[in-house]
């Protein structure tokens, strides 16, 4: 169990002199924290210079490097590709020296600017999510709007085939290194845990081990809970076992400095009393201490989340889920023909698959299943059988070894599953023939996996996962598939049904061809 500490202060306050802190099972003396201004006007001077969290400094630096690097292969791919490239530079032939220093200098620099505009070195975007590629585009509009601009504006008669590459590349070069930066960081964030904010959690035990679940279950996020301090007292936390030490009713500052954290993370109603949060903001001011948020939102996505102030007070507004409209056709229609282009180009490998099982075990090539649809509809999915004939019959000797929590029956080494079946699993062809399925609108792409509809009614948050199309693929697929438990694939279910976008569909759907050929979780 993480330790518990109280105090004979409250949280918040500071008198200067030492305070008696009482552990479970002993007592210690603590030194006085650093005296907090509690809003008092101070030196602009005063203020930190450096925050405590450090590690998008050279992170930064190394991107801005790279996006220089990566505008300036550009602009050198754009001229050896074309031979009318200094075209509208005066005198280029006999002297290029201004042609290259717009193309290798001016125009890297430009893209630099632009970047920085756009807020695409921003520590809070750099990471996760799709935010910070957002940016990278809109920073290359805004050098294509800009370029073009100068060129009409000047009458310069430039080669429109060497521009347009130059930008073109120079986006695609600065995307691809901001993806392979993106995985580095991530691979140092899970493997040494570096590169992250130390976070010390603020509110109520129950509220403060959910954000702790949240934040933790992606290590790339590089959100690292270190304490937490509990503001409903000692008897909160007696007996109970928790993933870091807990304290209660200590200055919060002086403990971020004594964990070695750098965020403090508020959690859900932390204070009862008005006006606490503000006076904590206050208090961190020039400490170089980050201050989060985390209200009960759980598993609502940013987009859906909007700030209304009124009359000074922040309101979360939140939208309902897009389960109509124009982008829901947009899916339909990119299903369809995504489906259809799908099934005339892979003629050849379903020719070969259903050749091989054949060979494996004489029986039909597909597998059909009744699954439950959209809005609780009964379809049959088709799969490439991977299975002997018999599977059904032996199924029920088996149960007892299932090693899933959930509807589905999920074994490692099933026994039932022949050699080329098993490989298929491990590769996820056996999905492709629900390419069937999508084109006759009974699934789409991306959705939640498809559920027997021999298991029963779907009861209570389950039901919810029916309001949109099951999917070839999907959020639980590309986050562990049946290595995750039964709850986490609902969670994960419910939370695309709730959040889900074009641009969400697209990231899943680049995200699959990752866990495809690494065959994570697939069995």
């Amino acid at each position: 169990m993480g330790e518990v500490t109280t105090s004979l202060q409250r949280p918040g306050t500071n008198t200067g002199r030492s305070k008696l802190v009482r552990h479970v099972d002993s007592f210690e003396i603590q030194p006085p924290a650093p005296p907090s201004h509690n809003g008092v006007p101070r030196s602009a001077w005063a203020r930190a210079r450096r925050r405590v969290s450090r590690w998008h400094r050279p992170y930064i630096t190394i991107l801005v490097l790279l996006d220089f690097a990566a505008a300036a292969a550009a602009s050198l791919i754009a001229i050896e590709t074309f031979d009318q490239s200094r075209a509208g530079f005066y005198n280029a032939e006999q002297d290029p020296t201004w042609f290259h220093t717009v193309a290798f200098v001016l125009l890297p620099l430009g893209w630099l600017v632009s970047l920085w505009a756009n807020r695409a070195y921003d520590r809070r975007y750099l990471g996760l999510g799709p935010d910070e590629y957002k940016r990278v585009i809109r920073a290359g509009v805004a050098v294509a709007a800009t370029v073009s601009f100068l060129a009409f504006a000047t009458k310069t008669d430039l080669s429109r085939y060497t521009v347009g590459t130059a930008l073109l590349a120079a986006l695609l070069l600065i995307l691809l290194n901001r993806m392979l930066c993106r995985f580095v960081l991530h691979v140092v964030r899970r493997n040494i845990s570096q590169a992250g904010h130390r976070m010390v959690l603020i509110g109520t035990l129950p509220e403060c081990l959910e954000v702790y679940t949240a934040v933790t279950r992606n290590p790339a996020a590089g959100l690292m809970p270190v304490a937490i301090h509990i503001t409903d007292g000692y008897a909160a936390a007696k007996g109970i076992e928790t993933p870091v030490p807990v304290y209660a009713g200590r200055d919060v500052l002086a403990l971020v400095r004594e964990v070695g954290g750098d965020t403090i993370a508020v959690c859900g109603s932390a204070s009862s009393e008005p006006g606490e949060l503000r006076r904590l903001a206050w208090q961190l001011e020039g400490s170089g201490v980050d201050l989060v948020v985390a209200p009960q939102l759980t598993d609502i996505a940013g987009p859906r989340v909007h700030i209304r102030p009124i009359e000074g007070l922040p309101l979360l507004h939140v939208e309902e889920p897009t389960l109509s409209g124009p982008a829901l056709l947009a899916k339909n229609l990119m299903d369809r023909v995504a489906a259809g282009l799908g099934l005339l180009l892979l003629a050849p490998v379903f020719l070969a698959i259903a050749i091989a099982i054949r060979l494996s075990d004489p029986g039909p090539v597909f597998f059909r299943q009744p699954r439950v649809g959209h809005e609780g509809r009964t379809f049959r999915v088709w799969k490439f059988r991977t299975m002997y004939v018999d599977a059904e019959d032996r199924l029920a000797s088996l149960v007892d070894r299932n090693e899933t929590d959930g509807m589905l029956f999920k074994m490692k080494q099933d026994p039932r599953v022949f050699p080329v079946g098993r490989f298929l699993r491990a590769s996820s062809l056996d999905e492709l023939p629900q390419l069937i399925n999508v084109l006759k609108g009974e699934m789409s792409l991306v959705g939640p996996r498809p559920l027997p509809a021999d298991d029963g009614d779907f009861l209570g948050d389950v039901r919810r996962r029916l309001l949109v199309r099951p999917g070839m693929t999907g959020l639980w697929q590309v986050s562990g598939r049946s290595d995750l438990s039964w709850d986490e694939a609902v969670r994960l279910d419910l939370y695309y049904v709730d959040n889900w976008s074009l641009a969400y569909d697209l990231s899943i759907l680049w995200r699959t061809v990752g866990v495809v050929l690494a065959r994570k979780g697939a069995y």
